[in-house]
C-alpha cells in the first residue's frame, strides 16, 4: 500500500512527540510532598566491634544507641561482641568489609590502631572510633575519632554525690572533714582522670570540705577487681563510691556495705535500690545517626566528633530518690542551665588548685606521641579547654584534694 509523503510525516511527528515525553518523564525528578527532588541516597550497612557484650554496662551502652539508631534510620546492621584490643579487631573489621558494610565503628580506646590499618586497606569504606585520639593526626579521609562531653555529665552527677555528703553531715552521720569519696578507675589515663576530677569537682561545688581516693584496676572490665576496690575504698572511710569500670563489682559492693553510689553508664537502680543515686552517660544515639545520615548522602563525617548536653549526647538517669539527698534533681538541672549557658565550666580553674598553685598554663598532649609528650596549650579564659582541640579527653592532671592509691 502506497503512503502519502504527508502522511509519513504526520506520523514521524506523532513518533517524536512521543519518544521526547518519555525521555523528559524520565529525566524529570519526582516530586515529593514538599516540592523538592528526591536524591538516590547509598544504602547503609554498619559494622559494630564491641570489647565486651551486654554484660559489661560500657557495651551495654553502646549495643542499646547502635540498636535505636539503626532501627530509626531503617539500616541494617551486624554486631562483633567480645572483641579484644588486639589484631582480632582488625579481622573483625575486615569481615564486616567482606559483609559489605560501607560504614564500621569501634567502641573501645585500645581498637584504634587495628582499626586505622583496616582503614588504609579499605579506602571506600568509612571507619569510626570512639575514644580514640589519632584522627586528626592521621588525616585519613575515612578514619573519624568521637567521644562527647561526659566530664559535663560527671560533673553534674558529682552535685548528686556533694549534695548527699551534706546531707549526711547535717544528719551528724558524718562529719565535713569525714566527706571522704572513693572512685574505682580502669586506667590512669586521661579519660579516666578527666572524669573522675569532674566529677569531684562538681561534689566540690556543693561541699567544700570533699575529698577523694582514687584506685585502679588496671581493666576496663572485671567484677571482682571493682568489687574489691570499693570495698577497699569503703574500709578506708569513703563513705560515698563512684566509679569508671564497667561491671556491677563496686555499686554491688555498695549496695552490700549500704554506702552511696554514683553509678555510670546507665541505671543500677534495679539491683541496688538501697544506695544507688544516679548515673551519668554519653548518649551514642545522635552520633549514629549523624554517622549514617553522612554515608547515605555522601557527607563528609567530621574527623573529630564532640557531642554535648545540647545534642542530648551526654544524659544522666533519673535520680532515685531513695537514696539520694533532698532536692538532688532541682540542684542538678539548675547547674546544667548553667553549663549549656557557659555561666559554668567545669575546669575552671579559679575552682581547683595544683599543688597550692592556680593553673594558669597547661601544655596538654592532643596529638598523641608515644612519650605523651605536651604540645597544645589547653588553658585560656581561666578554665581548661577540654575535649576542644579534639573529642577525646586530654586533662590528665592531678589537682589537690584527689588521692591516687
Amino acid at each position: 500500500m502506497k503512503i502519502s509523503k504527508k502522511i509519513v510525516a504526520v506520523l514521524l511527528a506523532a513518533l517524536f512527540a512521543i519518544g521526547c515525553f518519555a525521555g523528559c518523564s524520565a529525566d524529570k525528578p519526582a516530586d515529593d510532598n514538599t516540592g523538592t527532588s528526591n536524591a538516590a541516597e547509598t544504602k547503609v550497612k554498619v559494622g559494630f566491634i564491641y570489647l565486651h557484650d551486654e554484660n559489661s554496662t560500657y557495651d551495654k551502652n553502646f549495643l542499646d544507641a547502635a540498636k535505636a539508631a539503626c532501627e530509626k534510620k531503617g539500616v541494617e546492621m551486624v554486631n562483633k561482641v567480645n572483641i579484644e584490643e588486639n589484631d582480632s579487631c582488625k579481622e573483625a573489621a575486615l569481615d564486616l568489609v567482606d559483609q559489605g558494610c560501607n560504614v564500621i565503628f569501634a567502641d573501645s580506646f585500645g581498637h584504634e590502631d587495628y582499626m586505622i590499618e583496616a582503614a588504609k586497606a579499605n579506602p571506600d569504606v568509612q571507619f569510626c572510633h570512639a575514644t580514640g585520639t589519632k584522627a586528626h593526626t592521621e588525616n585519613l579521609p575515612n578514619f573519624h575519632n568521637a567521644f562527647a562531653s561526659i566530664y559535663e555529665g560527671r560533673y553534674l552527677a558529682g552535685i548528686a554525690a556533694g549534695m548527699k555528703l551534706n546531707e549526711m553531715i547535717e544528719s551528724k552521720e558524718i562529719t565535713a572533714e569525714q566527706a571522704k569519696m572513693g572512685y574505682v578507675g580502669a586506667h590512669p589515663y586521661a579519660e579516666v582522670k578527666s572524669g573522675y576530677t569532674s566529677f569531684y569537682l562538681g561534689a566540690k561545688s556543693v561541699c567544700p570540705s570533699v575529698t577523694m581516693e582514687v584506685t585502679f584496676t588496671g581493666s576496663w572490665y572485671n567484677e571482682t577487681l571493682e568489687k574489691e576496690a570499693a570495698t577497699k575504698l569503703i574500709s578506708n572511710g569513703c563513705v560515698l563510691i563512684s566509679q569508671h569500670a564497667d561491671s556491677m563489682g563496686a555499686p554491688t559492693a555498695c549496695e552490700n556495705a549500704g554506702v552511696p553510689n554514683v553509678s555510670y553508664n546507665g541505671s543500677t537502680a534495679s539491683a541496688c535500690p538501697n544506695t544507688f543515686i544516679v548515673s551519668s552517660k554519653i548518649n551514642w544515639a545522635p552520633y549514629f545517626e549523624y554517622m549514617i545520615d553522612c554515608v547515605a548522602t555522601g557527607k563528609a563525617i567530621d574527623k573529630d566528633w564532640t557531642g554535648t548536653l545540647a545534642t542530648d549526647s551526654v544524659q544522666l538517669t533519673d535520680v532515685n530518690e531513695k537514696a539520694a539527698a533532698k532536692g538532688t534533681k532541682e540542684a542538678i538541672e539548675a547547674a546544667k542551665a548553667d553549663l549549656e549557658s557557659g555561666k559554668v565550666q567545669v575546669f575552671d580553674t579559679s575552682k581547683f588548685t595544683v599543688k597550692g598553685e592556680t593553673l594558669t598554663t597547661y601544655m596538654a598532649d592532643v596529638d598523641t606521641d608515644p612519650e605523651f609528650k605536651g604540645d597544645t596549650e589547653a588553658v585560656a579564659d581561666g578554665a581548661f579547654k577540654e575535649s576542644f582541640h579534639r573529642s577525646a579527653p586530654y586533662f590528665d592532671i592531678d589537682i589537690d584534694g584527689i588521692t591516687l592509691l
